[in-house]
């Protein structure tokens, strides 16, 4: 077993590495990562806490998140650890399953709207979606409270393209979770493409949101070159891998979607980048997606070594 984090408190420039998943089945499955006696939720954060100072929460993409829940992760993890939290997918223009709504909620709803598969938030009752952000926003609060909740990512899809009704609305948003950090990913190039980089990026910058740098597969329109750009005083570079056969492909799940080990070659292109980051700002968060069986652990823990 690895030896365990110890508790500090919090340094400017800080760099901080950790994985997109502590629960991911292929990650448990593999047996490479957590101890035999890991057995539980609590034990596998536990342990994953010991290893790490960072993690993102995917799952809140997937379903509301809940108090109760934030609170178990509070109570689960060191004064230092830190939980990124990505945020609900209706709130990121995604379509979104009806039965991942709350059941109250979802039965409220009208009856031609209660038949759908799939639901944007144009869909839903303005009252519903009030109340949507408004659980969303206290069941981030035990995390906020004990100083550990960094930021909500926004990870808008590749249909999102630039335009003002879509920066207004990514102001919306930080007026709706105003008492959060809410860092913005963008899936589509051109956002950052000649035209437009630079608008894109003193935007970010006016309103003091993050925007996420990532790694990840080149050459398609979802591609988001791999730059290194602080817009706020927090900067994030999230690896997604480089499995080009997978990147677009229908019909599989997010671990074969990121299926990629880095090698140590590809990793130290990023390391002197981070740094720099780190260098422009209070922390600087550094995440692995790829997170099929151990490889986002695995690379995680190359490049924590690389830039501590």
């Amino acid at each position: 077993m690895a030896p365990q984090l110890q508790n500090k408190e919090r340094q400017i420039g800080e760099i901080l590495v950790g994985t997109c998943s502590w629960t991911d089945p292929t990650l448990i499955k593999s047996g490479r990562f957590y101890p035999a006696s890991a057995k539980s939720a609590e034990a596998r954060l536990q342990f994953y806490a010991s290893q790490f100072q960072l993690v993102e929460v995917d799952s809140t993409y997937y379903a509301m998140p809940n108090e109760a829940t934030a609170k178990l992760w509070v109570e689960r993890t060191g004064a230092a650890f830190t939980f990124d939290i990505k945020a609900f997918r209706l709130f990121t223009m995604h379509p979104t399953p009806l039965t991942s709504l709350p059941k109250d909620i979802g039965e409220a709803l009208p009856k031609d709207t209660a038949q759908k598969k799939n639901i944007y938030q144009k869909d839903l009752p303005s009252e519903a979606v009030k109340e949507l952000w408004g659980r969303f926003e206290r069941a981030l609060l035990p995390l906020d409270s004990a100083g550990k909740l960094g930021v909500v990512l926004f990870q808008f899809p590749p249909w999102y393209y630039p335009g003002d009704e879509q920066r207004d609305y990514m102001l919306s948003c930080t007026e709706k979770l105003k008492q959060y950090r809410i860092a913005i990913e963008f899936r589509h190039n051109s956002w950052v493409n000649e035209k437009n980089r630079e608008r894109t990026l003193a935007f970010l910058r006016d309103n003091r949101l993050p925007f996420v740098c990532v790694d990840e597969p080149q050459g398609f329109k979802s591609s988001v070159p791999p730059i290194a750009e602080a817009t706020s005083d927090v900067s994030l570079v999230r690896f997604h891998g480089r499995n080009r056969e997978t990147w677009e492909k229908q019909g599989i799940g997010p671990a074969e979607r990121f299926n990629y080990l880095y090698s140590e070659e590809e990793l130290r292109e990023w390391s002197p980048k981070i740094k720099e980051l780190a260098d422009k700002t209070k922390q600087c968060h550094v995440l692995f997606n790829n997170c099929y069986e151990d490889k986002a652990v695995a690379n995680a823990r190359q490049m924590r070594l690389m830039v501590d």
